[in-house]
């Protein structure tokens, strides 16, 4: 059961779900790898579409659709809203 305000990572919500970006669970080059697509601490994500399994993760940031794949949208920690 998601519980709404709970931190997740971004792989643990399901598709429609929204949240916002509290953290990121990774070294410098991960943090600039995700500002330059428009994500950081503060930033409202939705999930758009999810694979089964190991898949990519389909989001939408700032009106952009993204595409991460499960190992960086599991480092992405979120609380849903």
């Amino acid at each position: 059961m998601n519980i709404p305000g709970k931190s997740r990572s971004l792989t643990e919500l399901q598709e429609g779900q929204s949240g916002i970006v509290q953290s990121l669970n990774g070294g410098r080059n991960l943090t600039k790898r995700l500002a330059d697509l428009g994500m950081g601490p503060g930033t409202r994500i939705r999930v758009l579409r999810t694979s089964l399994f190991a898949g990519p993760v389909q989001v939408e940031v700032s009106g952009s659709k993204l595409v991460l794949g499960r190992g960086l949208a599991s480092k992405i920690l979120v609380e849903t809203i």
